[in-house]
């Protein structure tokens, strides 16, 4: 499948996560946080349907039992758009990549290469899965390269964790 051609207007440069949306969790689940973020602040494509071109702010939250994400301007003052997605869609995928996550984490610690290898191989999957009905979903409204998709999935996922 190929990305979105890319646009240095059309990307996120500021993201962040609804302080009341987040519950801290394990260290490995911290870490994947930090790290999506970090990545998709490197390298993204993301560019809201029928809005001004970027850079953009986004705040992502979920609010009853939905996905919100708060566009604005780079600086952050300038209200953009928000696009909501219900979450329901999104449980199926969510709860087996987590299932997949820790056992993975768990395995790293003491299970045989193999092992490893297969369960990760199932959680790369299922975020791939993730990520494409992620980037699916918001395409009406945000139209995001796969790799973003990823990224955002990521995202989401933790955010979906208070579920």
């Amino acid at each position: 499948m190929a990305d979105s051609p890319r646009d240095s207007s059309q990307r996120v440069v500021a993201v962040d996560l609804d302080q009341g949306s987040i519950r801290r969790w394990s260290h490995d689940i911290e870490h994947e946080r930090a790290v999506a973020i970090y990545d998709l602040l490197e390298e993204n494509y993301f560019s809201p349907v029928g809005e001004p071109p970027g850079p953009y702010a986004v705040t992502l939250a979920v609010e009853e039992n939905r996905l919100s994400l708060d566009i604005r301007t780079a600086d952050g003052g300038t209200p953009i758009a928000r696009v909501v997605l219900p979450l329901a869609g999104f449980r199926r995928v969510v709860r087996d990549y987590f299932t997949v996550c820790e056992n993975y984490f768990a395995a790293i610690r003491n299970a045989p290469p193999a092992r490893i290898e297969a369960l990760d191989q199932g959680r790369r999957a299922l975020h791939d899965e993730g990520s494409e009905l992620l980037k699916e979903r918001l395409a009406p409204k945000i139209e995001v390269d796969f790799s973003t998709a990823r990224r955002l999935f990521t995202l989401m996922c933790v955010l979906h964790l208070r579920l």
